[in-house]
């Protein structure tokens, strides 16, 4: 070996086969104890070129057919160190990747999901909120947290939390907030929410457990989660079904009006109702969950038919403000659900957030479309609450069929056809 070549040449020698699985040995070993010299390591079935190899290392003689040589870690770095000045950390380093010191990286890693832990339990929604408690048990539960912190992507977690408080603390009655314009607030980054970022993904979940929902796996419903938290993903595709509201203004209120003339239903949509303000008169309203209703309203009753609204499931954004803007004028509304767990939440959140009338939502109610309904559709989901009437909740636990619009469809044309109120 000449002066020039440094110890590279030494290097050389351990590249063979012969002393693969005796170095690879000795980094498992060194990586779980965070470089130990105090062990041994072994290799099992020892070929020949392996047997000779050790023996140049140990000088210690092992005959042909040894099931198992094994060598002390303080002689191996011993004699490295004497063959490459390098002992053998420095040897396996410079044919291979750095050691890793896995009991430093574990304990690092358990501080960071401490912290992380810490620092999500601090939030006031912890106290206030039990979503926010369920949300936190399952990142911690499923591995999500870890994943986190190992990838040093620590951040996200805390601006999630930041989003959920920000949403949390926003009034009923607050304007809603385009979804670049939440994120660039956050975060600085307009893009920051967008379907697939770690932000996002910790974002859904949390909305997803806050509305009792399963996580959301297609756009539409991702944008109904944010439309529940007045965000704004698509002012377009935000919209509320509407039957003879007539208004007054340009452009909608124009559009609207001449809806109602002929008794046609129209879209509308949040980006018309913000582009183009209009005025409404005092009504009675009603509103509706499905389509079908609205549906036989127009072929039924046609222009006759009072003003009637249908949010087409989960009411969005454009379903709420309209309902705002008629309320301000002196409206008032109505409103008819699904007999199911998910339409009687939705019934009580639009009584709660419009001071909105149930139609037709109560226990008698349910009971008759029950006795009315030609096949045995089983509730399912968890039992919610019924506020306007707790009887509701009741009948619907004992009895435990789901009973939708369409099947109470006849009562509800009749009671639009004289203007019920």
């Amino acid at each position: 070996m000449s002066g020039s070549d440094g110890p590279e040449p030494g290097l050389d020698r351990y590249r063979g086969p012969e002393y693969r699985r005796l170095l690879a040995a000795a980094r498992r070993s060194l990586e779980r104890t965070g470089g130990e010299l105090t062990g041994r390591i072994s290799v099992a079935e020892p070929d020949d070129a392996e047997r000779k190899a050790i023996i140049g290392i140990t000088g210690v003689h092992q005959p042909a057919g040894t099931r198992r040589m094994t060598v002390p870690l303080a002689e191996l770095d011993a004699a490295l160190s004497r063959a490459t000045g390098l002992g053998l950390a420095g040897l396996l380093a410079g044919l291979g990747a750095p050691l890793r010191n896995r009991p430093a990286e574990t304990a690092r890693l358990a501080d960071a999901r401490a912290g992380l832990i810490a620092a999500a339990q601090d939030s006031p929604l912890t106290g206030s909120c039990p979503w926010y408690r369920t949300w936190l048990t399952d990142l911690n539960g499923d591995g999500t947290i870890t994943r986190l912190a190992n990838t040093g992507d620590t951040a996200a977690l805390g601006q999630a939390i930041q989003v959920l408080e920000f949403l949390a603390a926003r009034p009923a009655d607050a304007p809603p907030i385009a979804l670049p314009a939440l994120a660039a607030r956050i975060t600085g980054d307009t893009k920051a929410l967008n379907h697939g970022s770690p932000l996002a993904t910790l974002v859904m979940r949390a909305l997803a457990l806050r509305e009792g929902a399963a996580r959301p796996a297609a756009a539409a419903q991702r944008r109904e989660l944010w439309d529940l938290s007045s965000v704004i993903v698509d002012d377009l595709a935000s919209r509320v079904l509407v039957l003879n509201l007539p208004a007054r203004g340009d452009g909608l209120a124009e559009w609207l009006t001449g809806a109602a003339r002929y008794g046609t239903p129209f879209q509308v949509t949040l980006q018309q109702l913000d582009a183009h303000p209009i005025r409404l008169a005092p009504a009675r309203i009603f509103a509706c969950e499905n389509p079908a209703v609205l549906r036989r309203a127009c072929a039924e009753l046609g222009p006759a038919c009072p003003p009637l609204l249908c949010a087409e499931g989960q009411p969005s954004t454009a379903f709420h403000k309209l309902v705002r803007l008629a309320v301000a004028a002196g409206s008032e509304l109505a409103y008819h659900g699904d007999f199911d767990w998910p339409g009687v939440a939705i019934t009580a959140k639009v009584l709660d957030r419009h001071g909105a009338r149930p139609w037709r939502m109560t226990a008698a109610d349910y009971l008759s479309g029950v006795r009315a309904g030609d096949t045995a559709v089983t509730l399912k989901g968890d039992p919610v609450p019924t506020p306007w009437e707790p009887g509701l909740h009741e009948a619907m636990r004992a009895t435990g069929r789901a009973i939708y619009e369409e099947t109470v469809a006849d009562q509800l044309l009749a009671d639009l056809s004289a203007g019920w109120f």
